[in-house]
């Protein structure tokens, strides 16, 4: 984290400037040539000032990394409420265009989260970030999933999450047709939720029947223990294996953009 943040408008305005001619500096230059010194020479701001704010330029590729991940919460904040709607894959196709089109129009954000694969401190730091961000997947994923265990919903959207940024970063990689990597991505997200939301729909029939077999049978009749039984196998039901045929809203969620 930055040692501290600006509360006043002239030094909001250098702290603004370090981080753009960081950027434009870690695009240049790449994160191992990447100085101090260079990015206050080209934010006309003195070395000193730079050290009030970062201590180093881990801190500043970190500061940039929470800075885009924080604009695209914000981002998928006005996507939330779509889901579980009936034309979610639409939106998710929308949401995933837009993602990749910043990667392709801002070359930093990969640059960037090479950066943050540099030490393990930045890792870490990349961690903790990314979690917050899956916080909020989670929480959009609880209407489409509602009878999926939460410790479950949480790992699908950390999983999500670590997807999304590889998928990104690979998909503007010199020797990759980003297009064709974001089709991917799409069919990927597109088949895990889908896996995902039929798993929950199961689990939510066998609980009903489980529960109406529970009414009509009453206590102290003897079918106890095979009705335990089956509420067990309510908490384990399988994965589905089987996808739906290939409806209109997925077609359009696995087109290019």
């Amino acid at each position: 984290m930055p040692r501290r943040r600006p509360t006043q408008e002239r030094s909001r305005r250098k702290f603004d400037a370090l981080l753009a001619a960081s950027r434009e500096l870690l695009t240049e230059v790449g994160f191992e040539s990447f100085t101090c010194e260079e990015v206050a020479s080209r934010a006309d701001v003195p070395i000193g000032t730079l050290y009030q704010f970062f201590a180093n330029k881990y801190v500043i590729v970190c500061e940039l990394n929470r800075q885009d991940l924080v604009g695209v919460q914000e981002e998928l904040a006005q996507f939330n409420g779509k889901i579980p709607s009936v034309d979610w894959l639409r939106f998710l196709n929308s949401f995933v265009d837009h993602m990749a089109g910043l990667w392709t129009t801002d070359p930093s954000r990969r640059e960037v989260w090479l950066a943050m694969q540099s030490t393990p401190s930045t890792r870490a730091t990349g961690a903790i970030h990314e979690r917050k961000f899956a916080e909020q997947v989670e929480r959009m994923l609880a209407p489409l999933t509602p009878d999926t265990p939460r410790p479950r919903r949480k790992l699908m959207a950390e999983v999500l999450v670590h997807v999304v940024y590889s998928m990104l970063n690979f998909s503007v990689q010199d020797d990759q047709t980003h297009a064709d990597a974001v089709v991917e991505l799409k069919r990927l997200m597109v088949a895990y939720l889908q896996v995902a939301e039929q798993d929950s729909r199961a689990r939510a029939k066998k609980r009903k029947r489980l529960q109406a077999r529970a009414e009509e049978a009453g206590t102290g009749d003897g079918d106890g223990s095979r009705e335990k039984g089956e509420a067990a196998d309510a908490d384990t039901v399988p994965e589905s294996g089987t996808a739906p045929e290939t409806s209109e809203a997925e077609e359009a969620a696995t087109s290019p953009a």
